[in-house]
């Protein structure tokens, strides 16, 4: 452990939507890069917001301990993109400016961005100006390219399983059809684990096209086969009528063609909040201890990423602008399939 690790200082951020285990991330790399390599560790608050504004505060061990457990984050997020222009008198260009006059006047050795897909590409374009930066993937969509799961998702598949099991009840006291959407924009693996995990009927997902003409012969056969109630999970990122939302419209679209009643709910922001799952846990400290260990090494211009298991690292510029998604013969589809989930693709 030589100075030039003990003297390194470094900053951490957290950008894009909430998620839970932000703070057991924030807690990973800050407590392994004090007690293990004696670094001084810098908070930014509101995600890049904190970098172009210099808005920090310094993080001590104290301020890092009994933070695991909590949902959201110390730092506070926002959804700036520092590289983004949206003023028309252009004084945003300025933004990757401060940023990087900021990093040297406040003497970083490194940054750490903890963020999704768009905090994963102003992490390369900030590696670019020639700034050491290491990103950690936190969403509840689990769609960061690169890595095998991010954390958040787990706590965000429990939260909607949850929700799909309670509308089991109703549903059979009422006889109905109950759809629940689940977030995600592009990418149906949240929609998919907890329609699984929930028993779902029907499980539609962007990256599978749906005929509704298909549901409505699944709820049709349901009832049918003395069935008597169903439940459909939906992604939000499904193709719809967007004057709606998607649960709206697949239930208006069976209830219109069945007669059977049919409710929806739309889980919404409850799938970002509240405590870390126990995995969740442990996945954003893993990250977070590792991402101490690669700024120690000097391992730059990174995100830290999962593998079949084992940490490694993926470069920044492989990761940006790239989406992972549901390939349609995951194994999981293929069993699902066979146990007679219908995905609205059937012929």
């Amino acid at each position: 452990m030589g100075n030039s690790v003990k003297s390194k200082k470094i900053g951490i951020l957290t950008a894009g939507g909430d998620c839970p285990g932000l703070n057991a991330a924030i807690r990973g790399v800050g407590k392994t890069a004090i007690v293990q390599y004696g670094m001084q560790v810098l908070g930014f608050n509101a995600g890049f917001l904190g970098l172009i504004n210099a808005d920090y505060i310094e993080l001590k061990e104290a301020q890092l301990s009994g933070i695991l457990t909590l949902g959201g984050t110390i730092l506070g997020t926002s959804r700036e993109k520092p590289y983004k222009l949206v003023s028309e008198d252009g004084s945003d260009k300025h933004k990757p400016e401060k940023i990087i006059e900021n990093y040297h006047k406040l003497g970083l050795d490194a940054v750490v961005c903890i963020g999704g897909n768009g905090t994963m590409k102003t992490a390369h374009l900030l590696s670019q100006e020639g700034l050491n930066i290491i990103g950690i993937p936190k969403t509840i969509d689990n769609d960061v390219w690169g890595t095998d799961v991010t954390f958040g998702f787990d706590s965000a598949v429990q939260i909607a399983t949850d929700a799909i099991d309670r509308l089991h009840t109703t549903a059979n006291s009422h006889q109905r059809v109950m759809i629940i959407e689940i977030m995600g924009h592009n990418a149906g693996w949240l929609a998919l684990y907890s329609g699984i995990a929930g028993g779902g009927d029907v499980i539609l997902i962007p990256e599978l096209p749906y005929s509704l003409d298909t549901v409505i012969k699944k709820i049709e056969k349901r009832y049918e086969d003395k069935k008597p109630y169903s439940i459909v999970v939906v992604a939000e990122g499904i193709e719809h009528p967007k004057n709606q939302s998607a649960a709206t419209y697949i239930a208006k679209s069976i209830e219109a063609a069945t007669g059977i009643e049919t409710r929806e709910t739309v889980l919404g922001y409850i799938q970002r909040g509240g405590s870390p799952s126990p995995m969740d846990r442990i996945l954003a400290t893993r990250y977070g201890a590792f991402a101490a260990e690669c700024i120690a090494e000097g391992n730059f211009g990174t995100m830290v990423a999962i593998k079949k298991n084992k940490l490694t690292t993926v470069p920044l510029e492989e990761v940006g602008g790239k989406l992972r998604l549901v390939k349609p013969d995951l194994g999981l589809i293929l069993k699902a399939r066979k146990m007679g989930v219908s995905f609205g693709d059937e012929e």
